[in-house]
C-alpha cells in the first residue's frame, strides 16, 4: 500500500507529516499546532475550489483537531469559515460558524463576523434579524459589544427600518457598556421623530398624560403631545444617568483587563486578582443574568484555571434548579479546557454526579482520570471513599487492591495506598489491629516511602491507651520508630521530624526511664554527626561505626563516600547513596559547579 499523502508537493508533503508528528507527540503545544495549520492552508499555493481532495480534506482535519483542542479560538473559527467559503460556499462557511458561536458563544468578534458575513450572504431580512437577536442574548451584555451593537444597527439602516433602529436603541442605552454614551445622544436625536407609542409602555405615557391633565396649565392636544415629550426626554435623561453610573462602576475592573480573549499562554496574578475582584462585585449587584454573563467572560480568559470553574459551579448551584446548569459547567471545564494533571475539578465532578444519584458515571470519572494518571494516590483514595458511601468498606478495600497489584502503579503510590488501606481498616471498621497488620505486613516493601512512614508512626501514636495497656502501646511505637532509624531509607530530615514526633510522645506520656532515651535521641539527632551512632552506622557499607569513624579521620572530620567499585561498573553513580543519606537531590552529572 502507497504511504498516505497530505496533498501539494513531496516537499509539502513531508514537512506535513513533520509537523503532524510534533502534534501528535505533544497536543498541548500550541505552536506546533499554529505551524501545521499555516502549513495546510498553504498548500498548494493556497487553498480554493479548485485544490486536490487530499489537500482539502487535510485542512480540514487539521482544523478540526486544532479547535477541538483549543475551543475558544475565536480567530481560527473565522479563519476557518473564510476558507470554507473559498473552498465551498456559503453553506459550508455557515456550518463553520455555527461550531464557532456554539463553542465559544460568547465572543464579540465571532458574532459580528458571523452576523455580517450573514448580510453580505443572505437576502431574507428575518432570517439575518433572527440571527443577530440571537447574538445579542449571548454578546450584548458585553461591555466591549459595540463593534455587534453597531452591525446590527448598520444592517437595519440599510433596510431604512427606523422602528427597528429605535427599538435596538431602547435596549442599548441600559446596557452599560465602553461606547454607551454615543449610543444615548442618537437615542434621545432619534426620539424626538418617533411616535409616543415608541418611547415609553403605554401605562408610563398614560401616567404622565394623566399628571399633565390635572396641572391644567395647558388644554390642547398639541401642547399636552409636547409636555408628555418634555417628560419622556426627562425619563431617558434618568436613563443616561444610570447607566452612566453603573458604566463607571465597572470601569475600574474593565480597565483593568489587558487580556479579553483566550490563549494558552499563563495570565499575570494581577489579571486573576482583578477577575476575583469583578466577581465579587457583579455577585454583590446581584443581577443573575450579568453575574453569569460575567462568569462566562471570565472562563474565556481564564479557561485553565480550575478556581473560576470551581467557583462558577458553586455559585450556580446556590441557584435554583439548576442541576443541568452546573453538570454542563463540571464537563466543560473537565472535557475541554483544565488539564487533568489537575483533576481536582473532575473529582469535584464525580461527587457532584454521586448526589444526583448518577453513582455508575462518577465511577467512570474516576476510571477515565485513571486512564491518563495510572496510580494518581488523589484519585484512586477519593474512588474508594465513594465506592465505601455506595457500597461498603468492601468495595472501597477492593479499589485499594486492585489499584495496588495494578503493574501501572508505581511503588510510591502503592506505599501511599497501602497507609490509606490501613487507615480505612483503623477509623472506618474500628480494627487498629487489622490496620496494624496491613502495616506490617508490607513494610518491607516500602521502606523508602516517607508517606507510609509517617502515617505507620502517627497510627500508633494515636492509639488510646490506659494505664494497663501504655507499656504495651510504647514498644509498639518504639519498634516502629526504630525501623524508621534503622532500616528505613528515608532523607535524614524526614527520619529527623519522624524521631520529634517520637521525642514528645516519650515527654508526653512516658514513664520514668522515657527521659534518658529522650536525651539518647536528642543527641543522635539534633548533635554533631560525630555522635550520630546510627546514622554511622547505615552510612558504613559494612554496617560497622567504625568504617565510618576511620573514614572521618581520613577526610578531615567528614564521613565521606564509600566508593562501591562494583556500582562504578554497572554505571551507577557513587554519590547518589550520599545524597540521599543527606535528604538531598544529587547533582546532575552533567551541572556545572561553581
Amino acid at each position: 500500500m502507497a504511504d498516505f499523502t497530505f496533498g501539494g508537493s513531496d516537499e509539502e508533503n513531508a514537512e506535513i507529516k513533520k509537523l503532524n508528528a510534533e502534534v501528535m507527540e505533544d497536543p498541548d503545544n500550541f505552536d506546533n499546532w499554529e505551524k501545521l495549520v499555516r502549513m495546510a492552508e498553504s498548500l498548494e499555493g493556497g487553498l480554493n475550489r479548485n485544490s486536490s481532495p487530499q489537500a482539502i480534506a487535510t485542512a480540514r482535519d487539521f482544523y478540526d483537531r486544532f479547535l477541538a483542542r483549543f475551543p475558544p479560538l475565536f480567530g481560527y473559527w473565522k479563519k476557518y469559515a473564510d476558507l470554507e467559503f473559498s473552498i465551498a460556499g456559503t453553506e459550508a462557511a455557515e456550518m463553520v460558524y455555527e461550531r464557532g458561536v456554539a463553542s465559544v458563544s460568547n465572543s464579540v468578534d465571532l458574532w459580528t463576523n458571523y452576523c455580517a458575513f450573514k448580510v453580505e450572504t443572505s437576502h431574507d431580512p428575518d432570517v439575518i434579524r433572527e440571527l443577530f437577536e440571537r447574538g445579542a442574548q449571548c454578546v450584548g451584555l458585553d461591555f466591549l459589544a459595540h463593534p455587534f451593537w453597531d452591525k446590527y444597527l448598520e444592517f437595519e439602516e440599510r433596510l431604512e427600518a427606523y422602528d427597528k433602529i429605535f427599538a435596538v436603541l431602547d435596549r442599548v442605552v441600559h446596557i452599560p457598556m465602553h461606547q454607551y454614551a454615543r449610543y444615548f445622544e442618537r437615542y434621545r436625536q432619534l426620539a424626538h421623530s418617533r411616535p409616543l407609542t415608541e418611547l415609553l409602555p403605554p401605562d408610563t405615557l398614560q401616567q404622565f398624560r394623566m399628571e399633565i391633565e390635572t396641572e391644567g396649565s395647558t388644554k390642547g392636544e398639541l401642547e399636552i403631545e409636547r409636555a408628555i415629550r418634555a417628560r419622556v426626554d426627562d425619563f431617558h435623561l434618568e436613563i443616561f444617568s444610570r447607566t452612566q453610573t453603573e458604566t463607571t462602576k465597572r470601569w475600574t475592573y474593565e480597565s483593568e483587563i489587558k487580556r479579553p480573549y483566550f490563549h494558552v499562554t499563563e495570565l499575570d496574578e494581577s489579571q486573576l486578582v482583578n477577575w476575583r475582584k469583578y466577581l465579587d462585585f457583579e455577585e454583590v449587584e446581584g443581577d443573575l443574568l450579568r453575574i453569569q454573563f460575567l462568569y462566562e467572560r471570565c472562563l474565556v480568559t481564564c479557561a485553565f484555571y480550575d478556581e473560576f470553574w470551581f467557583r462558577y459551579a458553586r455559585w450556580m448551584s446556590a441557584q435554583k434548579d439548576k442541576e443541568e446548569e452546573v453538570r454542563v459547567i463540571y464537563q466543560r471545564a473537565s472535557m475541554l479546557y483544565v488539564p487533568v494533571s489537575r483533576p481536582a475539578i473532575r473529582l469535584q465532578y464525580a461527587c457532584f454526579e454521586e448526589v444526583c444519584g448518577r453513582v455508575d458515571m462518577a465511577q467512570d470519572i474516576h476510571r477515565a482520570i485513571l486512564w491518563m494518571l495510572p496510580g494518581h494516590v488523589e484519585t484512586i483514595v477519593s474512588w474508594a471513599n465513594q465506592q465505601r458511601r455506595v457500597g461498603g468498606l468492601d468495595a472501597a478495600i477492593e479499589v485499594y487492591k486492585t489499584q495496588i497489584d495494578s503493574r501501572e502503579t508505581d511503588i510510591y503510590a502503592k506505599a501511599a495506598l497501602v497507609a490509606e488501606w490501613a487507615r480505612l481498616l483503623w477509623k472506618i471498621k474500628g480494627s487498629p489491629e487489622e490496620a496494624r497488620q496491613v502495616f506490617q505486613k508490607n513494610q518491607h516493601w516500602y521502606l523508602d516511602s516517607r508517606p507510609f512512614w509517617i502515617n505507620f508512626l502517627l497510627f500508633e501514636l494515636e492509639q488510646p491507651t490506659s494505664a494497663e495497656t501504655e507499656h504495651t502501646q510504647y514498644l509498639r511505637i518504639k519498634q516502629v520508630h526504630d525501623d524508621i532509624r534503622r532500616k528505613a531509607h528515608l532523607p535524614l530530615l524526614t527520619i529527623k521530624d519522624l524521631t520529634h514526633y517520637y521525642m514528645a510522645y516519650l515527654m508526653e506520656r512516658g514513664t520514668k526511664d522515657a527521659a534518658k532515651e529522650y536525651l539518647i535521641l536528642d543527641r543522635e539527632v539534633n548533635g554533631p554527626f560525630s555522635v550520630q551512632t546510627v546514622n554511622k552506622i547505615k552510612l558504613a557499607e559494612d554496617g560497622q561505626e567504625a568504617t565510618t569513624d576511620r573514614r572521618m579521620l581520613m577526610e578531615n572530620g567528614h564521613p565521606g563516600v564509600e566508593v562501591d567499585e562494583a556500582a562504578v561498573r554497572r554505571g551507577e553513580n557513587p554519590y547518589t547513596k550520599y545524597y540521599q543519606q543527606q535528604g538531598e537531590q544529587p547533582v546532575p552529572v552533567n551541572a556545572q559547579v561553581y
